[in-house]
């Protein structure tokens, strides 16, 4: 985003937070309710259009959105959409894509208040890297011409049970409304947000073997002086990587023996 959508989209998650951190708001329902109302703008082109028009003014788009949302969404949500609508948006389609993050991070307040937030970074990695390694999975989650209820039928099945709640949504949505994202995008999106919620970075860590709980501790505390962050570490274990480690921060790729980085990292710490 560009401009004004970006100030807009600041604002809105202020608000956000600041209805998640309120005892009365459910996290959760909230992000359904986004997520709804996210589905109605990116189906109703015209709606969205009158909504983000700049020529109108932004009360009374704002009492637009409360008219025909107020029966059907809580008042938080009717009241978050109405700010929304408010702000100058550069592009109508940036309205719906903020929108869908603002419900994405509404599901991950849920998980963070639950203490679950880990579990679902960790899961909605692990689910990226099972979706890459099968071609069926992929195609069945992408298949054009199979219907949501058949996708969210196979997503059940494969998480329902034995992921969090959270991440089952999450990736039940993204399968159901891609939004010209491919999944493995759309799931590498999704992990990052969650990562910001704690304001963390994440590195993918891929090892040759298991890295045991001490190598874990050290190289997220040399990773996270090197870059003044905290940093979630999405491990990945490849036989081919030879004995070493390749960590990837962003763009930055990072490759050498485990040792041979910290002792590096140190090195380049006291230098």
């Amino acid at each position: 985003m560009n401009g004004a959508s970006r100030e807009a989209l600041a604002a809105a998650r202020e608000r956000l937070d600041a209805l998640t951190d309120s005892t009365s708001v459910d996290a959760g329902a909230l992000a359904d309710e986004l997520a709804a109302v996210t589905a109605l703008l990116d189906r109703e082109v015209s709606l969205r259009r009158v909504l983000t028009d700049p020529a109108q003014a932004g009360e009374a788009k704002a009492e637009l959105a409360q008219r025909l949302l107020g029966t059907q969404v809580s008042g938080p949500a009717a009241d978050l959409v109405a700010g929304m609508v408010r702000s100058r948006w550069s592009q109508s389609r940036d309205l719906v894509d903020a929108l869908e993050e603002l419900a994405s991070t509404a599901d991950l307040t849920a998980a963070q208040k639950a203490g679950k937030l880990d579990d679902v970074e960790d899961e909605l990695f692990r689910f990226g890297r099972i979706v890459s390694g099968s071609t069926e999975l992929r195609a069945a989650l992408t298949d054009r011409k199979a219907t949501t209820s058949a996708k969210s039928e196979l997503l059940r099945s494969l998480l329902g049970g034995r992921a969090q709640a959270a991440t089952e949504r999450l990736v039940t949505r993204l399968v159901a409304a891609p939004r010209g994202r491919s999944l493995e995008s759309g799931l590498e999106s999704l992990s990052k947000l969650a990562a910001e919620r704690r304001d963390r970075m994440v590195a993918t860590v891929t090892s040759a073997v298991p890295l045991s709980d001490a190598q874990k501790q050290r190289l997220g505390a040399a990773l996270a002086k090197l870059y003044g962050r905290k940093m979630h570490l999405n491990l990945d274990v490849d036989p081919e990587v030879l004995g070493g480690i390749r960590v990837q921060v962003g763009d930055e790729v990072i490759n050498g023996s485990l040792a041979d980085r910290i002792e590096d990292a140190s090195r380049r710490l006291t230098s």
